[in-house]
């Protein structure tokens, strides 16, 4: 059974030609740098909102922002945000995927319905209080994410929430500490492309042939001037 991380089906997504060869050769794009900053806000988030969870209470941004909703105290949660334990995880046993991708928070409302929450951590001149265009790619994640709960029988409501925190960049001093601003920005998704492109993926990996390149992929357009060099 084939493992597909939420990151794989989005690289699929991005460029066929580097998903083919990151799963059948092993030949991977380069890594990016790790956002430790960001790490800690998530982990220093985690925490605080699992204290509410525990105490069965709204957290006061959850307040501010006036939602329905409270931490879901589901007995699987850490085990969902467990990234390096798979998280939720999916066997499709009709195309033999093991689909997984870690969660960042779990919220309940009063009617039952739970709200896939995702952090993200950032520093700008302005607070980030919508969500871009370029940010389709987070949006992919979140539906991904809805979807692998479904598949494990939540009821999931089509409404997802980005918690978003941007340090100010505009202070005066440092003086040890960074200040965020932290919206919540709801996102309703749409998971119905994702069978579609699991069909697609399993024909792309049951075909001997390497795909094209994509022509807005930079990882593609730098191994070809790298090889065009070398000739």
């Amino acid at each position: 059974m084939l493992k597909l991380s939420r990151s794989k089906i989005d690289l699929y997504i991005e460029c066929p030609r580097c998903f083919y060869l990151n799963i059948k050769y092993g030949v991977k794009r380069p890594p990016g740098y790790p956002f430790n900053l960001n790490s800690a806000v998530d982990h220093l988030l985690k925490k605080e909102f699992d204290f509410h969870r525990q105490e069965g209470s709204k957290h006061p941004i959850q307040d501010r922002f006036g939602l329905d909703a409270i931490p879901a105290n589901h007995p699987m949660i850490d085990k969902w945000r467990n990234s390096l334990g798979h998280g939720v995880i999916f066997k499709d046993e009709n195309r033999d995927f093991h689909i997984y991708g870690g969660i960042d928070d779990l919220w309940i409302n009063s009617k039952g319905e739970y709200h896939v929450v995702d952090y993200k951590a950032t520093a700008k001149n302005e607070p980030v209080m919508e969500l871009s265009d370029w940010m389709t790619g987070y949006k992919r994640q979140m539906e991904i994410y809805q979807w692998l709960l479904r598949k494990n029988g939540l009821n999931v409501s089509d409404t997802s929430y980005f918690l978003y925190c941007t340090g100010n960049r505009n202070e005066e001093q440092f003086n040890e500490s960074i200040n965020f601003h932290c919206e919540i920005i709801p996102y309703i998704g749409n998971d119905q492309w994702i069978e579609g492109t699991l069909d697609e993926i399993e024909q792309c990996l049951s075909n001997n042939k390497i795909p094209d390149e994509t022509p807005d992929c930079e990882y593609c357009k730098y191994a070809l001037s790298y090889n065009e060099v070398l000739r």
